[in-house]
C-alpha cells in the first residue's frame, strides 16, 4: 500500500485539516521532535488505497546566512558580504530537528500533498520541505507525478475537500522571488549594520543600541515617521481671521453660517468685510438647494485595510493584529488572513457566509432582514489573483475567542455584513445668504435609509439640529457679526495606520512584512508608540534619518526599495530572472555603500550636530548637552555621564533599564527602573535624586517608592497604599509597572502582595479608608475576566478591609537582592500609604500575619 505524506505550517493547521479529511477518525502520534503531531488515517487517492500522514512544520524550514567565518565582525570588510560572502541554508530553529523530522516521516512515502500557506512565502517553505524529503521517498515510476500543492483560503470542510479534489503544482517562481528578497536584505542590512554599528558605537554615548541597523525596508518605513516629525518641527503657525455670523427667524433657534470667503490672513481686511455686513441687521436667502447623497459602503477586507482599522479604531499593533488574525484562520473562523484582494468573485457564497451569522444577537436582525430582502451585490475592488477577502467562516462569540481575539472578529465580521448592505443615503441641504453684499451659507445632513452604518454604527451620519424650513427671499435676523482669530495647525504624528497607508503607496513591504517593519522600528528605539498609536521619532532615530539624507537620501527614501519590490513581483510572475535581478540590485547597492564609506565624515558631523542640538531639547543628563553612556556592566553598577564627567549610583544587585522616557520633575532626568526580577520587586528612580536626596526627610539611596514629593505621579504621595504588614516604617506601594499581574510592595523590606491579577487598570486614589486610613484603590477588569460580583467590571475600597477584594489579595516574600531594601527608618510623613494597621502581635507565619492585619 503507498504512502501519501500531507505537511502544513502549523502543528494547528495539520490537525485541523486531518480531522477534516479523515472525517475525525484519524490516529495521533507526537514527531520525534516534539513539537510536531502526525496524523495518520486510510483513504483513496488517485483511485487507490492509500495511507495518508499528515504533519506540519512550524514556519520556515530554513533561513539563509553567510558561512561561518563570514559572521566575525571583527575580521570581515562589510564591503565583501555584497557579492564574496558565500551564504548557505541553515535550519531555522535547530532545536526542532525539522529536517531530519521530516526526512523520517518522509522515507518511504510515494506522494507529498503539500498544504503550506497560500502565498509566497508558503510557496517558498513548500520547496524547503521537499529538498528535506524528496532524497528519502520512494522512487517514482517512469513520469509518475509525486509532488501536488493544495491550494485553499480557509480550513472549513468545504475549502479543504474542493483543494484536496483540485490539486495543483508548487510555484517556483513566488519561491524564488522569496529566495531574492532574503538574500538582498541579508547583504543589504548587514554590509549596512556591521559598518555603522561599528563606527558609531561609542562616539555619542547614547547613540548606542548594542546595534545601529539598516534594512532596506526599515529604513524607508522610519523615513516616513522622521519626515513627518520635521515637518512638524519646521511648521511656523500663521494666524488668520474668519467671520462668524449668527442669524435667526422667528422664536427659532439661531444658524451659526460659513462664510463663503472662508478666512483672510490680514487683520485689516477681515474687519472691514465685518464692517461692511454690520451695515444690514437682514440676512436674505438666496438658494435653498437638496441633494440626496449616498455614502458607499467599503469595500471588501484585505490585509492592509484590517491592519489600518485595527490600529487606528480598535488600539490594537499591526504585528499583534496578524497574529491574532492567523491564530482566528488557524481555528477556523476566518478566511486567510493575508491578501491584497478586496474583491469577491461572482461564484463566492455570500449568502451561505451571512448565514452562519444569523443568531448572533449583535447583528442576528440585520442579518436576518438582508437574508429575507435580498443581498445587495458588494462594490468591485480589485483582483489580486491571490486569496478571497478577509471573511468570517463561522459564527462565535466573545467567549471563545477572548477579549483582542473577539474584537477583531467582531470587526471582520461587521465589515463583511456592510459589504452586503445598501449604501447609506442621507438629504444634504444647504441655504445660502447674503449679508449686505457678503456671502455665507449653512448645511446639514438628514439621514434617509442608514444602510450598512446599521452594523457600523461608527460610520453612521451623526444627528444635527433639523435646518429650518424657509426658501428664496425669506429674510433672517443678524444676531451676532464678529471677527475671529484663529491659527493655522501642524500635521500630527503619524499613525500606524497613517504609515501603513504611506508603505502600502509606495511599496514597502508586503500584505505579510508590513507589520514586521512597523515592530522592527519600534523594538530598535527608532520610534516610540505614544497615545493612539502615532510614531513619535527618538533621537537615535531622528539623528541617523538625517544623516543618511545628508549623505545618500536614496538609502532612506522609498523610490529605490518601491522599485527593487516591482522587480521581485516580476520574479514572482516569470516575467524577470532571478539571477539578473539579484545581481542588479546587489550592484545598485554596493556602489551605495562604497560612498557612503568614503562620506561617513559627512555623515558622522550630520550626526554629531543633530545629536548635540537635539539632546539639549532632551536629554538625560540635565547639565550636559550629550547623552548618557549605557548602562554599565562592572560592578558597582553606576550611569556615566561622558559629556560632564559626571557618575551616578543606583541600587546594586538588579537590572537597570529607562522607564518610559519619563521624567524627574524635580531635576528633568530621565527616571531609570530597578528591578530584581519576575518574582521580586520594581520601582523607579532618578539618578540624580538617588544620589542628592531632594528632601530633609530622604535619604541617599532612595528611590521614587520613598520620595516624599507632594505631586509627582512616581513617587509615594502618589502610590502608596498602607503600612507594611511585617515591618516598622514601611509602606506599600503600588507597583505600575506589574500588569496584568498587580503588586504592591514595601519600600524597606521584602514583603510583597499579589492582587487583582488579570485587572485592566489599577489606580491609588486620592480618597483614604476610614477604617485604616489606607488609601483606596480603584480597579477596573476585562468584562470576560472579571472576579467582581455580579459581572461588575469596576470597583474602588480598601485592600485591607473592602470585603470584595479579600478573596483577590496574597501576601509573598519577594525575591529580594537588593541589601538597602532592609533597612529601617521611621515612619513616612505626609498623608499618602499611612494606614494604621492593628498589629498588637506579629505572628511568625506570614498568610497569618496577612489575616491579621486584614481583620
Amino acid at each position: 500500500m503507498k504512502t501519501v505524506l500531507m505537511v502544513a505550517e502549523k502543528p494547528s493547521l495539520a490537525q485541523s485539516i486531518a480531522k477534516i479529511l479523515s472525517k475525525g477518525s484519524c490516529s495521533s502520534r507526537k514527531g520525534l521532535n516534539g513539537a510536531c503531531s502526525v496524523h495518520e488515517y486510510m483513504g483513496t487517492f488517485s483511485g487507490q488505497s492509500v495511507r495518508f500522514k499528515m504533519t506540519s512544520v512550524c514556519g520556515h524550514v530554513m533561513s539563509l546566512d553567510f558561512i561561518g567565518k563570514y559572521n566575525n565582525w571583527d575580521k570581515v570588510d562589510p564591503a565583501e558580504l555584497f557579492t564574496k560572502a558565500p551564504t548557505e541554508k541553515k535550519e531555522a530553529n535547530p532545536k526542532l530537528n525539522m529536517v531530519k523530522f521530516l526526512q523520517v516521516e518522509g522515507k518511504g512515502c510515494d506522494y507529498v500533498v503539500l498544504w503550506l500557506d497560500c502565498d509566497k512565502e508558503g510557496e517558498n517553505i513548500c520547496f524547503e520541505v521537499l529538498d528535506a524529503i524528496e532524497p528519502v521517498m520512494n522512487r517514482p515510476y517512469g513520469s509518475e507525478r509525486t509532488v501536488y500543492r493544495a491550494k485553499f483560503s480557509s480550513i472549513t470542510d468545504t475549502d479543504i475537500w474542493a483543494a484536496m479534489n483540485k490539486l495543483g503544482e508548487p510555484n517556483r517562481n513566488e519561491a524564488l522571488s522569496v529566495d531574492a528578497r532574503q538574500e538582498l536584505d541579508l547583504r543589504i542590512g548587514c554590509a549596512f549594520t556591521r559598518f555603522q554599528t561599528k563606527y558609531f558605537q561609542g562616539k555619542y554615548g547614547n547613540l548606542d543600541s548594542s546595534l545601529i541597523s539598516f534594512g532596506p525596508c526599515q529604513t524607508p518605513t522610519l523615513g516616513f515617521c522622521v519626515e513627518r516629525h520635521d515637518k512638524i518641527q519646521s511648521f511656523k503657525p500663521e494666524t488668520y481671521w474668519v467671520i462668524q455670523a449668527k442669524v435667526l427667524k422667528g422664536k427659532e433657534s439661531p444658524l451659526t453660517l460659513d462664510w463663503d470667503r472662508v478666512r483672510v490672513f490680514d487683520r485689516e481686511v477681515g474687519q472691514m468685510f465685518v464692517n461692511m455686513t454690520k451695515t444690514s441687521r437682514e440676512a436674505k436667502v438666496e438658494s435653498v438647494s437638496k441633494k440626496e447623497k449616498a455614502k458607499q459602503r467599503p469595500l471588501a477586507l484585505n490585509t492592509v485595510e484590517m491592519l489600518r482599522v485595527a490600529s487606528s479604531s480598535l488600539g490594537m499593533g499591526p504585528q499583534h493584529t496578524m497574529q491574532i488574525a492567523e491564530r482566528l484562520y488557524t481555528q477556523g473562523y476566518i478566511s486567510y488572513p493575508r491578501t491584497e484582494t478586496n474583491h469577491y468573485h461572482d461564484n463566492f457564497d455570500l449568502k451561505g457566509t451571512l448565514r452562519q451569522q444569523a443568531n448572533n444577537p449583535f447583528w442576528a436582525q440585520e442579518v436576518k432582514a438582508l437574508l429575507s430582502e435580498g443581498l445587495n451585490r458588494p462594490r468591485k475592488g480589485a483582483d489580486a489573483g491571490d486569496h478571497p477577502p478577509i471573511t468570517p467562516m463561522r459564527a462565535a462569540s466573545e467567549g471563545e475567542l477572548g477579549s483582542d481575539g473577539w474584537r477583531l472578529y467582531e470587526y471582520i465580521v461587521r465589515h463583511f455584513i456592510a459589504t452586503v448592505s445598501q449604501d447609506c443615503k442621507y438629504l444634504q441641504t444647504t441655504i445660502s445668504f447674503t449679508i449686505a453684499s457678503e456671502g455665507f451659507s449653512c448645511s446639514g445632513k438628514t439621514l434617509i435609509s442608514p444602510g450598512f452604518t446599521e452594523v457600523m454604527p461608527w460610520l453612521g451620519i451623526p444627528l444635527e439640529e433639523a435646518m429650518p424650513v424657509c426658501e428664496r427671499g425669506d429674510v433672517f435676523t443678524v444676531e451676532e457679526i464678529k471677527l475671529v482669530e484663529r491659527q493655522t495647525s501642524p500635521p500630527d504624528y503619524l499613525t500606524e495606520a497613517d504609515l501603513i497607508t504611506l508603505m502600502e503607496k509606495h511599496g514597502i513591504g508586503t500584505d505579510a512584512s508590513i507589520p514586521v517593519h512597523i515592530n522592527n522600528i519600534s523594538q530598535r528605539n527608532y520610534v516610540t508608540v505614544e497615545n493612539g498609536r502615532k510614531l513619535k521619532p527618538t533621537n537615535l532615530g531622528i539623528v541617523l534619518v538625517h544623516g543618511y539624507y545628508k549623505t545618500d537620501a536614496e538609502l532612506v527614501l522609498p523610490t529605490i526599495r518601491g522599485a527593487v519590490e516591482k522587480q521581485l513581483n516580476l520574479i514572482a510572475q516569470g516575467k524577470a530572472n532571478y539571477q539578473q535581478v539579484l545581481q542588479h540590485t546587489l550592484d545598485i547597492f554596493k556602489r551605495k555603500f562604497h560612498y557612503f564609506f568614503d562620506t561617513i565624515a559627512t555623515f558622522d558631523l550630520t550626526c554629531t550636530v543633530q545629536w548635540n542640538q537635539l539632546s539639549q531639547k532632551c536629554k538625560l543628563c540635565p547639565s550636559c548637552t550629550l547623552m548618557f553612556d549605557c548602562f554599565s556592566q562592572a560592578k558597582p553598577s553606576r550611569l556615566h555621564c561622558a559629556g560632564c564627567d559626571e557618575t551616578y549610583s543606583l541600587p546594586q544587585n538588579g537590572a537597570i533599564k529607562l522607564y518610559k522616557e519619563l521624567r524627574c520633575p524635580l531635576d528633568e532626568f530621565e527616571l531609570v527602573l530597578w528591578t530584581s526580577g519576575s518574582r521580586g520587586k520594581s520601582y523607579p528612580l532618578c539618578p540624580y535624586c538617588f544620589s542628592n536626596p531632594p528632601f530633609r526627610d530622604m535619604k541617599k539611596g532612595m528611590g521614587c517608592n520613598e520620595c516624599t514629593h507632594p505631586s509627582c505621579q512616581h513617587s509615594l504621595n502618589s502610590l502608596g497604599i498602607g503600612q507594611c504588614v511585617e515591618c516598622e516604617g514601611g509602606v506599600l506601594v503600588l507597583d505600575p509597572t506589574s500588569g496584568p499581574k498587580w503588586k504592591m510592595a514595601c519600600n524597606r523590606c521584602n514583603v510583597m502582595v499579589h492582587f487583582f491579577e488579570h485587572a485592566h487598570r489599577v489606580q491609588v486614589t486620592q480618597e483614604s479608608c476610614e477604617a485604616c486610613e489606607a488609601s483606596l484603590v480603584a480597579v477596573d477588569f476585562n468584562k470576560t475576566r472579571s472576579p467582581l460580583p455580579d459581572g461588575e467590571t469596576q470597583h474602588s475600597g480598601c485592600v485591607f478591609c473592602d470585603p470584595v477584594f479579600q478573596d483577590l489579595v496574597e501576601l509573598k516574600h519577594a525575591t529580594m537582592r537588593h541589601p538597602s531594601m532592609t533597612r529601617g527608618g521611621g515612619a513616612r510623613r505626609g498623608g499618602r500609604g499611612r494606614g494604621r494597621g492593628r498589629r498588637e502581635k506579629k505572628p511568625k507565619d506570614k498568610m497569618a500575619a496577612l489575616a491579621a492585619y486584614f481583620v
